[in-house]
């Protein structure tokens, strides 16, 4: 049985790099019928604090996967692993 996944995208607005991120992301959750979920990290000051260097950063059930920028075929590859 396949477990559930979750796809966030941690970035913040004006972010060149989070939009390119925000299109794999959204182009691969949608082929392989993944939820997927975006959050501003100036929305939160812990967030902000952590990753402010990184964005974009890409987790996938919470845990860190990538960041600045985000790799089609590892997150393709790290979602096959977990069905």
């Amino acid at each position: 049985m396949a477990r559930d996944i979750m796809i966030t995208l941690l970035g913040k607005p004006g972010c060149h790099l989070c939009e390119d991120a925000r299109a794999v992301i959204a182009r691969v959750a949608g082929e392989l019928g993944v939820p997927w979920e975006e959050r501003d990290i100036t929305l939160s000051e812990q967030d902000t604090e952590r990753y402010w260097e990184q964005i974009p950063v890409t987790l996938i059930n919470g845990v860190q996967h990538d960041f600045w920028r985000v790799d089609e075929a590892r997150l393709r590859a790290a979602i096959a692993e977990l069905r």
